[in-house]
């Protein structure tokens, strides 16, 4: 059984040996590029190449439109929708999915194998959008890990993970919090990015994005672990990628730091 590393400063301190959780309670991974607007994306034609690229791993294909309502202050009670058309390819057991839309392209699994798979896959979509969706500029970069504790574990938080994100919830009244969220924003040195760490308690048939956690009939315990950089740079597959590998190294650096030796037993970590 691997031991956890000592980890003083998450934010800096270099990343550990990845250790194999073979039960792990990681629910969902996501990757995020945004771009400057390309209308010709909710043009069928347009997209179908990009497809074809992608197909042989995504072979399931649906449309979703969303809606944006904005409200006009010159016009009294003027309110407008605008829909938006979002392409999602899924692979045959709808594990993992690439969402395309005008200004983004995305790729999240719930079935995470191990950094270096999903950077790989997110090289070949990179690949595709760069060569038929042709975007010149990235407005944002984002990588983002959800863990969610469930069951009987959820009473035993205080031994799976440090102190500092237990707060309330291992209190001797535990049994009547129906709700406890905490969120913290963190600069990394030298402009390398910004990391949101979102945690704490939520009831039964809940959650605090949808997109990411799905409601379940019992009470959980999650860690959200969401990093990002938002500024105008070149559509570069390889600088992005390099950007994406970082922020993954630090995110798994800071989920390091909050776990105990006991989590990583308790969910299959192997020497």
């Amino acid at each position: 059984m691997s031991k956890v590393v000592g980890i003083n400063n998450p934010l800096i301190d270099p990343t550990p040996p990845e250790v194999h959780l073979t039960n792990a309670p990681l629910v969902c991974v996501l990757g995020q590029v945004r771009f400057p607007q390309i209308l010709a994306v909710e043009d069928r034609k347009f997209v179908t190449p990009f497809q074809e690229a992608i197909r042989t791993k995504y072979p399931k294909l649906r449309q979703e439109r969303t809606y944006q309502l904005t409200f006009d202050n010159q016009e009294k009670d003027a309110v407008r929708s605008q829909a938006e058309v979002i392409w999602q390819f899924t692979d045959a057991n709808n594990h993992w999915r690439v969402s395309l839309a005008s200004n983004f392209v995305a790729l999240d699994t719930s079935k995470y194998v191990s950094r270096q798979d999903f950077l790989e896959r997110m090289r070949e979509v990179l690949t595709a959008v760069n060569e038929h969706i042709q975007p010149n500029l990235v407005e944002r970069i984002g990588i983002r890990y959800v863990d969610r504790i469930e069951g009987i574990d959820v009473g035993n938080i205080s031994n799976l993970v440090r102190s500092e994100l237990i707060n309330i919830t291992a209190s001797t009244f535990q049994e009547h919090i129906l709700q406890s969220y905490n969120e913290s924003l963190f600069q990394l040195p030298n402009t390398q990015g910004t990391l949101v760490a979102r945690w704490g308690l939520i009831p039964s048939n809940a959650t605090f994005d949808p997109n990411v956690l799905e409601p379940i009939d019992q009470p959980s315990w999650f860690l959200d672990l969401d990093m990002s950089i938002s500024e105008n740079q070149e559509f570069d597959v390889e600088k992005i990628l390099e950007d994406a590998k970082r922020f993954s190294e630090r995110i798994y650096t800071f989920f390091r730091w909050s776990v105990t030796e006991e989590f990583l037993r308790r969910f299959g970590g192997e020497q």
